[in-house]
Parts: C-alpha cells; sequence; structure tokens
C-alpha cells in the first residue's frame, strides 16, 4: 500500500482549513501529523479516506485517485482497505466484544469468529468477547476498536487522537497494541495527536499549519 496526498488544500466558505498538503506514506510505514486544535489534522484524515471532499490536489491510494471516485465506490474503498480508531471509541453499545470487532468482516460478507478471536486476542482482551461495552474501561474500549479497524486486514490504518482521553499508562499500553498489530497486518498507519509521547514511537513526525505539513 502508498498513500500519495498531493497539494491537498481545503477551505470552508472563505476560510482556509489547510494548503498545499503533501504527504508520502510507503508501506507498513507509521506517520505521526501532530499541530494545534484547529489547523485540520481531523479534516486531513477525512479527506485521505473519502469522507470529505477537498477544493484542489489530491489522493492517491494503492494506485486509486480517491478524489475521481463515486460515493459507493468510496464506501467499497473504505470497507476493504482502510481501517479506522478514533478518540472516542464508537463502539456499539448492544453489541458485545466479538460483535463489535465483527462488524467490517461481516460488511464485507465474511464471517470469521476465529479472527475475530484472533485479534481480541492478540489486543489483550482473550476471554472478554462476550462482555458488553459498558463493562469494559476506556483503554479496553480503544483496544476493541483497533481490533475492530484491523479484523479486515486493511492497507492503511487511519488514527485520529486515539489515546487523548486515556491516562498515561494506559496510552502507553493502547500505542504498543495499535503499533504492534499494524506492523504485524503490513498496514501503513497515519496518527493525528497532540501526545508527544505516542508522536515519538512514529518513523517520521509531520507538523501540520495552515499553510501545509512539514
Amino acid at each position: 500500500m502508498s498513500l500519495v496526498v498531493t497539494g491537498l488544500s481545503k477551505h470552508y466558505d472563505e476560510v482556509a482549513v489547510f494548503r498545499d498538503v503533501c504527504l508520502n506514506v510507503a508501506a507498513g510505514e507509521f506517520v505521526a501529523i501532530v499541530g494545534e486544535s484547529g489547523v485540520g489534522k481531523s479534516t486531513l484524515l477525512n479527506c485521505v479516506s473519502g469522507l470529505d471532499r477537498w477544493d484542489s490536489g489530491s489522493v492517491v491510494l494503492d494506485g486509486l485517485d480517491v478524489g475521481s471516485m463515486s460515493d459507493d465506490e468510496l464506501a467499497r474503498l473504505r470497507r476493504e482497505k482502510i481501517g479506522f480508531v478514533f478518540q472516542a471509541f464508537h463502539v456499539l453499545p448492544h453489541l458485545d466484544l466479538a460483535q463489535n470487532v465483527a462488524l467490517p468482516l461481516l460488511l464485507l460478507g465474511q464471517h470469521d469468529d476465529q479472527r475475530v478471536q484472533a485479534m481480541l486476542d492478540a489486543v489483550g482482551l482473550a476471554g472478554l468477547g462476550p462482555r458488553l461495552p459498558q463493562q469494559l474501561s476506556g483503554g479496553q474500549l480503544q483496544r476493541v476498536a483497533i481490533a475492530r479497524a484491523l479484523v479486515h486486514r486493511p492497507s492503511l490504518l487511519l488514527a485520529d487522537e486515539p489515546t487523548g482521553n486515556l491516562d498515561p499508562g494506559t496510552a502507553t499500553r493502547v500505542m504498543d497494541a495499535l503499533i504492534e498489530q499494524t506492523r504485524a497486518h503490513g498496514a501503513s498507519l497515519v496518527l493525528v495527536t497532540h501526545s508527544a509521547a505516542a508522536s515519538a514511537r512514529a518513523d517520521r513526525v509531520l507538523q501540520l499549519s495552515a499553510a501545509g505539513l512539514v
């Protein structure tokens, strides 16, 4: 998998969110993007995944021009090639942990209980599949989110402040799981964060501002 972002700019009305962002992410690479609140880090991830549109520039993922895709094609791209981890976890409260992790496989028309259990084991949640989300801590829920993001073996993982709501010790364990499992699956990882501890573990750290990415 390769990700190539060239000259990407995004505005809301007359206000620039970011300008002329260029980014190359190689297969298996971990890139952290840092910057002040409001500079568009989350918006950049949304553009990379095709969840948001931009005003100029291009995003090419695995040789596919994201900007030229229809909504149906973008949905298929996200189902097959992209995993997401968010600060707010976004687990479904009425489903148990195993069912939450299995969701990406179900969207692909697959059913693989063994793979779901293996992912729960890999992030340190062995035996907890039948539990409901309200029975878990924040750190455990974030590891559920990591397992869910990787269970369908995506080429690219996008992580938006995944440790932002966690204490330092729990944040370290979550980053351990995130990095270990991303590397185990050969996925590229793009992380946006305010955390110096999290960004220090990346292969590269880039600073985003309204003027671009450096």
